[in-house]
C-alpha cells in the first residue's frame, strides 16, 4: 500500500507529530512518496531525509495505483488542494486537522496511529461525496473543472454585479448584490453556510444556489436536485468578477455564461469509525454547548 503524502507552505508541524506519522510508516509496511513542500518542511525539522525518488511536483498529481491512499496534513483548504491535484482520480483521501474548523480533515493528530492502523487493516471508513463539473468561456480554467465544496461568482471590486441563474433552462432569479455560490452537501459548511445556507448531510442528492449580499432582502438559498443544470450569466459595468472553484479562482468577463452541473467524478473521503458528520457539526459548531456564562 502506498501513502500520497501532501501538505502546503502556512501549515504548522511539530517534529514529534511528523516523527510518530514515519514510526507509523515503518511499522506498518507502507511504501510512501510526499510533495516537495511537505518533503521540505520534513527535512527541516530534523524528521527524516527524503530520498529525491519519494517526492512528486507541487503541482502535478502524485503516482495513484491500487491501493493507495492520499493522507492531507493542514486544514480543509489543504485536503481540497490535495483533491485538486488528483484530478478526480478514485483515491481516498483522508485528512489530519491541523488547521482550526476542519470540517474535511476529521483526523486528530493525536489518533495518526489509529488513522494508520486503520489503513493497514483495510477498515477505513469510506464515504463518496459528490463533486462539482463547472465550465464556460473563463480564460485559464479548464472546462469539466472540478469543485468539491462550491462554484462562487462574486464581485471583487466595489460595484455591485448581477448574476442571471436559471436551473435547466428556467429562470430562477436575478442576483442584485455580491455575487451567487452553488455548492455542493460537502461545501454546505463551507462558504454558502457563511452566506446563510443551509447545512445539508452528504447524503442528500442536491445542491444549494446561496446569494452573496443580495440587494433585495427577500432573496434565500434555494436547494434544488443534483440532477440539475445550473448556468450563471454574469453581468458587471464597474466591478471586476471573479469565480472561485474551492481554493482557485479566474477572472470573468461581462456576460459570460457559466454551467455547473454534478459531475462524474466523486471525491472519496476517508473518515475515522467513531466520528460522524453530526459528531463533527456538534464539535466544530460548539451545538450543545452553554455560552451563556
Amino acid at each position: 500500500m502506498k501513502l500520497l503524502l501532501f501538505s502546503r507552505r502556512g501549515v504548522v508541524h511539530a517534529a514529534d507529530e511528523l516523527r510518530r506519522t514515519f514510526a507509523a510508516i515503518a511499522r506498518y509496511g507502507f511504501d510512501f512518496v510526499v510533495n516537495k513542500e511537505f518533503a521540505e518542511t520534513i527535512r527541516s525539522l530534523g524528521v527524516a531525509q527524503i530520498p529525491a525518488e519519494k517526492e512528486y511536483g507541487c503541482n502535478t498529481c502524485p503516482p495513484v495505483g491500487d491501493g493507495a491512499v492520499m493522507v492531507c496534513y493542514g486544514g480543509d483548504g489543504t485536503l481540497l488542494d490535495g483533491v485538486r491535484l488528483l484530478g478526480g482520480a478514485p483515491v481516498p483521501v483522508v485528512g489530519i486537522n491541523a488547521g482550526h474548523m476542519g470540517f474535511l480533515t476529521g483526523g486528530r493528530k493525536e489518533a495518526i496511529e489509529e488513522l494508520f492502523a486503520e489503513i493497514a487493516r483495510g477498515t477505513l471508513r469510506i464515504e463518496q461525496r459528490t463533486m462539482l463539473r463547472v465550465e464556460g468561456a473563463v480564460e485559464g480554467m479548464p472546462q469539466g473543472a472540478l469543485a468539491v465544496n462550491e462554484a462562487a461568482v462574486q464581485r471583487s471590486g466595489a460595484g455591485m454585479i448581477s448574476v442571471e441563474c436559471r436551473v435547466d433552462d428556467q429562470q430562477v432569479a436575478t442576483y442584485y448584490g455580491d455575487g451567487v455560490i452553488v455548492s455542493t452537501p460537502t461545501g454546505s459548511t463551507a462558504y454558502s453556510l457563511s452566506a446563510g445556507g443551509p447545512v445539508v448531510a452528504p447524503g442528500c442528492r442536491c445542491l444549494v444556489i446561496s446569494p452573496l449580499a443580495p440587494h433585495n432582502l427577500t432573496m434565500r438559498p434555494v436547494v434544488v436536485p443534483d440532477t440539475s443544470d445550473v448556468a450563471l450569466r454574469v453581468r458587471t459595468r464597474r466591478s471586476a468578477v471573479t469565480l472561485s472553484l474551492d481554493n482557485t479562482a479566474y477572472d470573468v468577463a461581462d456576460d459570460t455564461e457559466i454551467r455547473v452541473s454534478l459531475s462524474e467524478k466523486r471525491i472519496f473521503l476517508g473518515q475515522a469509525h467513531n466520528i460522524s458528520f453530526y459528531d463533527t457539526l456538534r464539535d466544530k459548531m460548539m451545538w450543545g454547548v452553554d455560552i451563556r456564562d
